[in-house]
Order: C-alpha cells, then sequence, then structure tokens
C-alpha cells in the first residue's frame, strides 16, 4: 500500500526497548486498530508500525479520509492502553531517545544533560525528533544529529557555553 508523502505521522516513544515478542503483540494490536480505524464513518488509509523496539508509528494517509479530532482521540486512546497492558510509558515527551552504536538508549532530561556534560553525548549524536509531522519528516527529520534537533534549544547553555 502506497502512503502519500504528506501522510500524518504520530510517534509514542516507549520508555524502554521492547523485546521482539512484545514487538509483534503491539504489530498484531496495530494492525488490527489501524485497519479498523474511522473518521466520520470513514475508513481511514493507516498503518502503523514499531521501529528499533520502541518507537510506535501511526501513519494516515489523509488524502482519502482526513483524521478528525474524534479519531486523533481514538488513536491516543489505544496507545494509552497499549502502554497499560504492556506495562510501558509512552506519553513521556522528555525521555530523550538517542543512538549509541547499534543501541537506542533513551534517559530523562536530566540524566541526559548529565551525559552531556561528560560529552558521552555530543552534537554529533543522533537523536529522535518524536515532534515530526508527516511521512517526509519521518524520513527526513526523525533521525538527525544532536545539533540539527529541536533538543538543542533545551540544552543551549551546555553546547554553547
Amino acid at each position: 500500500m502506497e502512503f502519500s508523502q504528506h501522510s500524518r505521522v504520530w510517534i509514542y516513544q516507549a520508555d524502554k526497548k521492547l523485546t521482539d515478542e512484545v514487538v509483534q503483540q503491539i504489530q498484531q494490536e496495530l494492525d488490527k486498530f489501524t485497519t479498523g480505524w474511522t473518521a466520520h464513518n470513514n475508513q481511514l488509509k493507516a498503518k502503523g508500525e514499531v521501529r528499533y523496539n520502541r518507537f510506535l508509528i501511526l501513519i494516515v494517509d489523509e488524502s482519502q479520509a482526513g483524521a478528525s479530532g474524534c479519531s486523533i482521540d481514538k488513536s491516543v486512546h489505544f496507545m494509552q492502553n497499549i502502554g497499560q497492558h504492556f506495562n510501558i510509558n509512552l506519553f513521556d515527551r522528555f525521555n530523550l531517545a538517542y543512538r549509541d552504536g547499534e543501541e537506542i538508549l533513551s534517559l530523562p532530561r536530566h540524566a541526559f544533560e548529565n551525559m552531556l556534560k561528560q560529552g558521552k553525548i555530543n552534537t554529533e549524536t543522533i537523536v529522535y525528533n518524536n515532534m515530526v509531522q508527516n511521512l517526509t519528516e519521518l524520513e527526513t527529520k526523525w533521525e538527525v544529529p544532536f545539533k540539527n534537533s529541536w533538543h538543542i534549544q533545551l540544552f543551549r547553555d551546555l553546547v554553547n557555553g
């Protein structure tokens, strides 16, 4: 199924790495949800995927039917249920994810700041911008060097200091 580059994207980041078994279970739930996901009784052209055993991504191609406030509420509620069922937090915006070699790790803001001070994270470290809005941004602005991300605003004093 082809999705428009303008398709809307929502990214939910788990607060820990998920096992392959959990990823498979979540993928089944995502498939079930996106298959039945509607806006004003119109079937949404949607898909869900899990990337790097950590990120749950919902994609809606609005060229057929747009996601309404109601349908977005349904997706948030669905993600809250997933979080409760699998005992993961998907709603902590200050749990910052970054790449360390092949691993993707995440830390609360203060711990991320400590890693920055110690030089274990630097301006070239790949971070994840979960605020991307569409498929094009997901492909080009989601995995970016720290220096090119919104995260740098949080730590401007440390980086420029």
